[in-house]
């Protein structure tokens, strides 16, 4: 997973690492240990995230560069 992209992300936005964690419902020191790679991001912060950012799951955790979030399909 590439963890750096998450703090781009971060950055570009020109958000704290405070702001992101406000958003997560976690400690800035929460959030630092996930920018670090000290542990993993569990998935369901990974898709506010997506959303918040406005991209998809691959282009957050490396898979891809192609940041355009995919279409939400219902599911039956």
């Amino acid at each position: 997973m590439d963890i750096n992209r998450i703090k781009e992300m971060r950055k570009e936005r020109k958000l704290s690492q405070k702001e992101v964690a406000n958003l997560l419902k976690i400690t800035q020191q929460q959030y630092s240990i996930y920018e670090t790679k000290e542990r993993l991001i569990p998935i369901d912060k990974l898709c506010i995230l997506a959303d918040f950012y406005n991209v998809n799951l691959d282009y957050l955790t490396g898979r891809t560069n192609e940041r355009k979030p995919y279409s939400k399909s219902k599911i039956y």
